[in-house]
């Protein structure tokens, strides 16, 4: 399935014409500034500048002003086509080194003849376009400045840091304050702000950037979560394996990660030890930034059949990259990571069911979890990449042929998937789960690759039934990611308010009065014996207030005990997000919450 086409219908011409009165406003506010891109997105559009002063929210009402009075100007938007020449010409002219750049690799690279400018009033810029007929054609009052945030001049963290202005755009006044609303909504979610809120991770300067601490509450949710992969792995025949965090930086010369990997390691380590015989010796290690080449090596550690394969190797290893402290948000982006990872070791005739089987377990993740809203993207090479050799493993006929085993494996599991020309990894092709984070940004949960590089380098080999020695194939693959990633996402789509069997505390007893203690410690001693997570409110508050602290950290089972419940021997149960409570025996509740947990059902979850 490839990639469909944007449909620039007219809500898109409303947005891109926007993003150029948006940016003709700022260069009046803002003499100087340079432009980068401005392209519509899904609610509405931002530009990037390089901007003569700093530039603020504060500002906003003076752009917004300045954007209004260029709509009601009623400026046509005026399109041209130039030769490279005078293209290029003009784009000095306009004193934008940016667009001249991108202009440059345009008539270079993709052997364009003419490139297209678009003019409004004053304003002038290289574009695509379409545009609407003239600014009287957009909704004064269909638009907002939104946030200012950092980007790199096309997303290269080598280049340039710009300023990204967003703004929402729709076509009346009251579809922008419908999505406003809906955005403020999702805010509340915000995986920073409810981790923080209910005891799940912290970030500490003393330990430093990216490096999350989980409290009670995270490793409860991240130890739940892991246990449910590792039965389906169990279950699919995966080995489990245990490796060091660190390795010698010769190990990832030999796999061919470096050079290519250098700038996501931590800096190297140098170790000088004294020989036996007196003499100095020096060697290099790093934090291992992925936990492939350990795996080749166990695989590596005895002679293997063609009987043995496929031979899966899985471990929740702990990784560490140097992700770039101003990409660092969360736990989305971080330092130090717990990955989900495994290593499939297979034939050529294996791989299509073998990756069928790794795209069946991430369904089966995501159904369990309620997860619907996803996409695939099939990353491939890009032969024509100007860095292709330095990018990527040389070895074109490779390329083809995995690339068109897991498109194969791809459209025979029914599951979407968008296909992306130049961002396989150096050694392979793979296929992305993209999800959106409540803000909208678009996120990768987890990867699946198909390697073909790196069995010969490290000389992994099987004995074929015609007693020869051939590679495996490695499919890599990590259905849940890093709990960094998974568990912020699931923050954000439970929005904190977990499943019982997810939840840090699943039962929380509360009593009318301590003279019901006895009764409500015997009921959770009883739940904590079937390894319930199960409390007493120790608070000295009243039983309203309790009970307003227990929705408020969404604990999912609430049990309010008095003199009634005590006599009888029953509970009452109130349920997260249930206005109705019921009064039943506790053996009955005990019973009805193990159902619960032992099923992994959705009961208190309200998904995003």
């Amino acid at each position: 399935m490839q990639d469909s086409p944007v449909v620039k219908d007219d809500l898109y011409r409303i947005r891109h014409s926007l993003a150029h009165v948006m940016a003709q406003a700022l260069l009046e506010v803002r003499p100087g500034s340079k432009l980068g891109f401005g392209p519509p997105i899904d609610n509405g559009f931002y530009y990037d500048f390089i901007l003569s002063e700093p530039l603020t929210e504060a500002d906003f009402k003076e752009v917004e002003k300045r954007m209004r009075k260029i709509i009601n100007q009623d400026q046509v938007f005026e399109e041209e086509n130039l030769s490279y020449a005078d293209a290029m010409a003009r784009l000095e002219e306009m004193g934008e080194p940016y667009k001249k750049e991108y202009a440059q690799e345009l008539f270079d690279k993709k052997g364009i003849e003419t490139l297209r400018f678009y003019r409004n009033g004053p304003f002038l810029d290289m574009c695509e376009g379409p545009h609407v007929p003239s600014t009287k054609a957009i909704p004064a009052d269909g638009f907002k400045l939104r946030s200012v945030a950092g980007a790199y001049w096309r997303g290269d963290s080598r280049n340039v840091m710009m300023t990204r202005i967003y703004a929402w755009a729709y076509t009346s006044k009251e579809e922008l304050k419908a999505a406003i609303q809906a955005h403020e909504e999702a805010l509340k979610r915000d995986h920073k702000k409810l981790g923080k809120e209910l005891g799940i991770f912290k970030i500490d300067e003393q330990v430093g950037k990216g490096l999350p601490l989980w409290l009670p509450n995270g490793t409860v949710i991240r130890d739940q979560l892991q246990r449910y992969v590792e039965e389906l792995e169990f279950r699919a025949d995966y080995k489990r394996v245990t490796t060091p965090l660190l390795a010698k930086t010769s190990l990832y010369h030999t796999t061919g990660h470096l050079p290519y990997y250098k700038e996501g390691m931590f800096p190297f380590m140098e170790i000088k030890e004294t020989s036996r015989e007196g003499g100095e010796v020096v060697e290099e290690y790093v934090l291992k930034p992925m936990n492939c080449p350990h795996h080749h090596l166990i695989f590596a550690s005895e002679k293997r059949s063609y009987r043995d394969l496929p031979l899966r190797l899985a471990e929740y290893g702990i990784c560490h990259r140097y992700e770039d402290s101003g990409s660092l948000s969360g736990l989305l982006r971080v330092r130090a990571m717990c990955m989900n990872d495994a290593h499939i070791y297979c034939t050529e005739e294996q791989i299509e069911a073998e990756f069928l089987a790794v795209m069946d377990m991430h369904k089966t993740l995501y159904d369990k979890l309620g997860i619907k809203h996803y996409h695939m993207r099939l990353s491939t090479w890009d032969p024509d990449d100007p860095k292709g050799k330095q990018k990527y493993v040389d070895n074109p006929e490779a390329w083809a042929r995995t690339q068109d085993l897991v498109r194969s494996a791809m459209e025979k599991s029914g599951l979407p998937f968008k296909e992306v020309k130049g961002e396989a990894a150096f050694y392979g092709p793979k296929i992305d789960f993209q999800f959106k984070s409540v803000t909208g940004r678009e996120e990768t949960a987890s990867t699946n690759q198909l390697d073909f590089a790196v069995p010969p380098r490290m000389n992994l080999v099987y004995t074929d039934k015609d007693n020869t020695e051939r590679h495996p194939y490695i499919i890599h693959r990590a259905p849940a990611g890093t709990h960094e990633r998974f568990v912020a996402f699931l923050v954000e789509h439970f929005g904190g308010a977990f499943p019982t069997w997810l939840a840090p505390v699943q039962v929380r007893v509360i009593t009318v009065s301590d003279d019901f203690r006895e009764y409500a410690d015997k009921l959770v001693a009883e739940l904590r014996e079937h390894l319930v997570r199960a409390e007493v409110d120790p608070a000295h508050d009243t039983m309203g207030k309790k009970i307003r602290n227990a929705a408020k950290a969404k604990i999912p089972n609430v049990l309010v005990i008095g003199e009634k419940e005590q006599s009888d021997g029953t509970v009452t149960w109130r349920r997260y997000g249930v206005e109705e409570q019921q009064t039943m025996a506790a053996g009955d509740f005990k019973d009805e919450v193990l159902r619960r947990i032992r099923g992994r059902e959705l009961d208190a979850a309200r998904v995003f």
